[in-house]
């Protein structure tokens, strides 16, 4: 076995389940099975090499300098690579050091090439016990760093709770123990990595804990009495630090949260109300897309998390109302806000890599010029009477002058290329530089001179990487050669030469240079320090532009697109007047979407069953109704003319036709699935949104399923949701006659013989036809298709209303039971019943109750 090979081996050991890149020469090198998944997943060819006598390994490498690219999809594919990199220069001698120097994974990447645009990179530690579990996310890019502790709920067991958690997080990888059952339904290609089950025990969590934060308690940081969140916490700062190599000087504190300050959101929800995914094949318009109107990757990322995370407090709402207020009634501030917030980078992110000593000459740079817009800002938003949420931003004047002095104008990416830091900065750097210059204007210089002196015309001075500076005469024009001349190589049409003069400008010209080097790294770094001391008032700086940057944008949309701000209310009402659809708004003419009223209430009705033709616009209604309620929770303005509404505890929908093949579930199954968990987990403080419930079943199992679906909500009462039924079953209009809070509304068609307009309005009233044909017609159907279809939908009718079909049908949805469903505990009136009648409930003492029970268990005795 060769040096190098049990080089490799060892530190491979080191990283078993991890794709090792091995520094050689211009290339990684990968080996045995880690060179057949990179070249499986890469598209590159597996080639092999002897390593010691018959010892011959499969391998396959990449070019160094283009690894970001070949990482990138590495990433994307779920795999993680430790990178080992040559800590020192080859002497063509010794055997080179080697060490990894980072891990680079799916949740822990800092490198800008990797991360996720503006959208954040979550690394989510996971740990259950019983019916708890604690969770801790973290970006690495950021500095976030976050844990809490989540519990079964009533509604929900704890593997649906955690589920929710995730989903908002949406982590690029989780870290858990080596068995964890709580990760059985997630998605298979989510990346996970383990760590020791030593770093799950609380008090190795604890102690790591206070030792990376240098505390001697955890109580600052809200945690201490929560065993599971600082379990979770622990483990994966201990993983984030194997993989960082203790890189995370950006990680300043740790944030207990509660996921009760926020509107739970789960996955159907999120999918059908296209909140920051489109469901389009291709991608299409989000919400996310439809409000981003923001100038900088600050701003973008707040206003994703707020979409994500809608406020249930109605203070910490009013607040941000403020703020867009604020915005709207001064257009020309907001105007220059936003022209000033043009251009400024992702300072949250370079902050963090200068604190790491990460960061290369233009994200310096970028950050310097981004922190010298801010006192322009300071001026422009400090007007006497702005609202909370716009306060003054800190100001970090002493590292954008730092930078400003340091950075030269236009720098290279790499501090490596030189002319990174700009003269005057450094009384030593100047000093080296100008040696430099005159060195290499004697260089510049000595082909002229030299021409004179020996009267040879063809003469020139060259440099090549190989031989360094030469002279080189044509053979042509060849004259007698002096003798201070050595003769270095030989061309087909040259010869070149180097003169022992020459010979030492060269040197001192190496020696300069990499004087110059090490001088220029040492003043860079020393920049790094003066910018990483100021990080915390730079992350409050980033904090603060990215919130006024949301609201700027907010109420850009709001005086642009004719958003209102809703009124909220203590009473469980929703009312919209002229509601728009956000995001199909955008994608029409303007003033060409009809707007529409909504109201839900109890004198109103909570339950509106909608029904109307195919493509008239019933689930643009509903995810328009959803979307309005959650904008207004995330703190926006919404699209109407005027929103009043309570505090909605959750959304639920169930709109389209969703399967899931890969477990065995019908588009069926998943609807009934789907269905099930909102009538198990709804509120009377909840908005639910059904469309097209038992549609993919039959006829009547799908009536009869619909049927029973809205009586429960309407007459159980720990649900009695705001509700909004989008229907074809017509028959279940009639149950407005029954049940007192439900309301009929339908999509209004103008028919003008076969003409058919759809009016796209909701009015009051139900209605009796699908136009179903008409839509295979509009679609393009062939007309052989469409008239057969015309025929048998006339035979249909005609049979129906012949034999009562439909009569019998209504009668079927509006007949109620002679009996309750509850079986009577006795057959005829008993004492005991009417003893329970007269019973003052709320009056009774603990001890007055247990007495009448026993009273009761007499009577019901005798």
């Amino acid at each position: 076995m060769t040096p190098v090979r049990r080089q490799y081996l060892s530190i491979k050991r080191q990283y078993p389940e991890i794709i090792v890149f091995f520094r050689m020469g211009d290339f990684y090198e990968t080996f045995d099975n880690d060179a057949e998944i990179v070249a499986s997943v890469l598209g590159i060819t597996l080639t092999s090499r002897e390593m010691g006598r018959g010892n011959r390994v499969p391998m396959a490498g990449i070019p160094y300098h283009a690894a970001e690219g070949y990482l990138a999809r590495l990433l994307a594919a779920g795999h993680k690579v430790a990178i080992a990199e040559q800590t020192e220069k080859p002497n063509g001698k010794d055997l080179v050091d080697r060490r990894v120097t980072s891990v680079v994974t799916p949740g822990t990447v800092t490198d800008p090439a990797f991360v996720r645009g503006a959208g954040n990179t979550y690394v989510v530690a996971l740990v259950g016990e019983s019916s708890s579990a604690g969770i801790a996310y973290a970006d690495v890019t950021t500095g976030e760093f976050g844990t809490t502790r989540l519990t079964a709920e009533t509604d929900a067991g704890l593997a649906e709770v955690v589920r929710r958690e995730l989903l908002r997080l949406n982590p690029a990888e989780i870290v858990t123990r080596d068995e964890e059952p709580l990760l059985a339904f997630l998605a298979e290609d989510t990346a996970r990595s383990t760590v020791p089950n030593t770093a799950w025990r609380f008090d190795d969590a604890c102690e790591g804990l206070k030792d990376h934060f240098g505390v001697s308690s955890l109580e600052p940081f809200g945690c201490e009495g929560e065993p599971l969140a600082v379990r979770a916490a622990g483990a994966l700062l201990t993983y984030l630090q194997s993989t960082q190599f203790n890189s995370l000087r950006q990680i300043t504190t740790l944030v207990t949260y509660s996921t009760a300050r926020f509107m739970s959101l789960d996955a159907q929800t999120r999918r059908n109300l296209e909140l920051i995914e489109s469901t389009s094949r291709g991608g299409g318009p989000t919400l996310y897309s439809t409000l981003d109107e923001t100038r900088t990757p600050l701003g973008a990322r707040l206003l994703r998390q707020w979409i994500g995370q809608p406020l249930l407090d109605r203070e910490e709402i009013e607040q941000r109302y403020e703020g867009v207020s604020w915005f709207v009634a001064e257009p020309l501030i907001r105007a220059r806000v936003r022209d000033a917030l043009r251009g400024i980078s992702d300072i949250e992110r370079v902050i963090n890599r200068v604190v790491n000593l990460q960061a290369g000459p233009r994200e310096t740079a970028s950050l310097g010029a981004s922190l010298a817009r801010i006192p322009g800002l300071v001026t422009l938003l400090d007007t006497g009477d702005q609202p909370r949420l716009i306060g003054n931003i800190p100001l970090a004047d002493r590292a954008a002058s730092e930078i400003a002095q340091a950075i030269a104008d236009d720098p290279p990416a790499l501090l490596s290329h030189g002319g990174v830091i700009r003269d005057g900065y450094s009384a030593e750097l100047d000093g080296l530089r100008r040696t430099l210059a005159r060195d290499r204007e004697y260089i510049m210089n000595l082909e002229a001179t030299e021409r004179d002196r020996t009267g040879i015309k063809s003469l020139k001075v060259g440099f090549n990487k190989v031989f360094g500076y030469y002279i080189e005469i044509s053979n042509a024009n060849r004259e007698p050669i002096p003798d201070n001349f050595i003769r270095k190589q030989t061309l087909v049409n040259a010869e070149r030469y180097i003169t022992p003069d020459l010979k030492e400008a060269e040197q001192r010209v190496q020696a300069a240079e990499d004087r110059i080097t090490a001088a220029e790294s040492d003043a860079y770094g020393r920049l790094l320090a003066v910018v990483a001391a100021e990080h915390d008032t730079i992350r409050d700086a980033a904090r603060a532009i990215a919130t006024f940057d949301v609201l700027a944008g907010l109420a850009e949309i709001a005086a642009t697109r004719g958003y209102v701000r809703p009124e909220l209310t203590d009473d469980d009402v929703l009312r919209i007047e002229a509601g728009r659809h956000p995001i199909v708004e955008r994608q029409l003419e303007r003033g060409a979407f009809v707007p529409n009223d909504t109201i839900l209430s109890d004198n109103d009705g909570r339950i509106a069953i909608l029904t109307g033709p195919n493509m008239a616009g019933k689930s643009t209604y509903l995810r328009q109704v959803a979307l309005i309620v959650l904008l207004a929770q995330v703190g926006s303005f919404v699209p109407a003319e005027r929103a009043r509404l309570g505090i909605v505890d959750r959304i639920f929908t169930r709109i389209g036709a969703q399967d899931d093949l890969a477990s065995g579930q019908s588009t069926f199954m998943v609807e009934m699935l789907e269905t099930a968990a909102i009538l198990n987990h709804a509120s009377p403080r909840s908005l639910v949104v059904l469309d097209e419930i038992g549609r993919g079943t039959s006829t009547y199992d799908g009536l009869a399923i619909a049927t029973a679906i809205v009586e429960y909500l309407h007459n159980t009462p720990r649900l009695n949701p705001k509700t909004l039924f989008a229907t074809h079953y017509h028959e279940l209009t009639a149950l407005a006659d029954i049940l007192p809070r439900l309301r009929n509304y339908r999509l209004d068609v103008l028919e003008a013989g076969e003409s058919v307009t759809f009016l796209h309005r909701v009015v009051p009233g139900g209605a009796d036809r699908s136009y179903g044909v008409y839509v295979a017609q509009l679609a393009g159907m062939p007309r052989q298709v469409v008239r057969r279809a015309g025929e048998v939908l006339s035979e249909l009718e005609r049979d129906n209303n012949s034999v009562g079909q439909r009569e019998s049908r209504t009668a079927a949805v509006t007949h109620q039971p002679t009996s309750p469903v509850q079986l009577t505990l006795f057959g005829a009136p008993h004492p005991a019943v009417e003893r329970l009648k007269a019973l003052e409930v709320d009056s009774l003492s603990p001890l007055d109750a247990l007495t009448e029970l026993y009273e009761l268990r007499k009577l019901t005795v005798e």
